[in-house]
């Protein structure tokens, strides 16, 4: 068994999670309740397991000696390998669900079907389970059954892609994961309430999220505004911004910053002060908003001219002096060393050697200390012991295992 932290009681102690999913948003969201207490069980299929232990192959992923997106998404889970396919390990699933609180799933609709995981194959004979179901673009309507990952659920079919494209270019691809992310914490968000539910009523319930349904929300004021039937042109360049006070300007030094001041007559004469050009202020062309927007790219051209004689130091002293909205846009390299984020306890130590840093999940409650990340299982590491605690005995063990049923350690 994991062990929990001796500081104090974690809020989710003595419930059990079964994370019977693949790749990265159902599992991330098992992740989380982990984090703060829950026994995770992850549900592999032997001899290949969850895609996620090999999906740093993939192009789009950095490459590193650690199987990093492994260890991130995966610290503090156990792991059994185990057929579902086959009866037996079907049957063996059967016990784990009878002692599990909440069992997290993304497997398609029709597999979950063919092997009667649907909510409505378990909620008779197990009536206080939550059952935590993930799919690309929802459980209802014409594409229900159709495959998603995050850059063509969450972030293509949202809109996102597309409000963020440029004049005259083509939509950029998402980085990996990162709507996974954002998905998972709807669906932990759920798992909670179901669990407040049970506390009232005694029985668990179905709850679900979609990847299609969080960009979406994410996507927000873009996708309401369209709803009223009205939208954004696509983006100008930088070089003809929309305003020159919401841009991104380039250092000396090669770094980059952004700006953000929508209360442009609050923050313009400070800014004038910034870089060091008060004569800016009450020039005709810059004099109120409307006049700063009608000749934007004038005023983004003696911007580019300024902020580029100076360093970030320089400037961010400036900025902050004045008390802008500001920020570096940050390198990622960079980040091991970003003193704010890990004062945030946003980047933490972990109890892993191969991995000393990781990322928090992106919430504190206080006067918890949630668990340090621990290494992630080997495929089938805990089988064993998670089928002695649900009755199994040795010799019924070692029959699964010659069978190929179970597999691991």
């Amino acid at each position: 068994m994991i062990t929990e932290p001796s500081a104090s009681e974690l809020p989710l102690s003595g419930l059990r999670v079964l994370d019977v999913g693949t790749y990265i948003a159902a599992p991330v969201a098992a992740l989380v309740l982990g984090e703060y207490g829950a026994d995770v069980i992850k549900v592999e299929q032997p001899g290949v397991g969850d895609p996620n232990r090999v999906i740093q192959a993939s192009h789009a992923y950095p490459k590193s000696p650690v199987n990093y997106p492994w260890e991130m998404d995966s610290r503090n889970k156990r792991s059994i390998a185990l057929d579902l396919h086959h009866p037996e390990g079907r049957a063996a699933l059967e016990r784990l669900i009878a002692r599990a609180d909440i069992l997290v799933t993304n497997f398609p609709l029709k597999l979950r079907g063919r092997m009667r995981l649907r909510w409505e194959d378990l909620r008779d004979a197990h009536p206080r389970l939550v059952y935590a179901s993930l799919t690309g673009f929802g459980e209802a309507g014409p594409e229900r059954d159709q495959p998603g990952f995050d850059s063509t659920a969450y972030f293509a079919r949202s809109g996102f892609l597309d409000i963020n494209r440029y004049e005259d270019q083509p939509p950029h691809f998402s980085m990996p994961a990162a709507g996974d992310r954002a998905t998972a914490m709807s669906l932990v968000s759920a798992i909670l309430l179901a669990l407040m539910r049970r506390a009232k009523s005694g029985r668990g319930g179905r709850v679900s999220t979609s990847l299609l349904a969080a960009g979406l929300w994410s996507n927000g004021v873009a996708v309401q505004a369209a709803l009223l039937g009205s939208t954004l042109p696509l983006r100008p360049p930088r070089s003809r911004p929309r305003s020159a006070l919401g841009n991104t300007y380039l250092c000396k030094d090669g770094r980059w910053f952004s700006i953000a001041l929508p209360m442009e007559e609050r923050f313009w004469p400070g800014l004038c002060r910034v870089v060091e050009q008060p004569e800016l202020e009450h020039d005709p062309r810059f004099a109120t908003t409307t006049e700063r927007r009608a000749h934007a790219a004038a005023l983004t051209r003696i911007f580019d001219e300024i902020f580029a004689q100076q360093d970030w130091a320089y400037w961010r002293a400036r900025l902050m002096a004045e008390r802008m909205i500001f920020s570096p846009i940050t390198r990622v390299e960079d980040l091991a060393d970003d003193p704010q984020a890990r004062a945030a306890q946003a980047i933490v130590d972990t109890d892993n050697p191969d991995m000393p840093l990781t990322l928090a999940v992106p919430f504190r409650i206080e006067g918890v200390e949630p668990r340090r990340a621990a290494r992630a299982p080997r495929l089938g590491e805990h089988s064993s012991e998670i089928l002695r605690e649900v009755g199994f005995a040795q010799d019924e063990i070692e029959r699964l295992r010659a069978s190929g049923v179970v597999g691991g350690e």
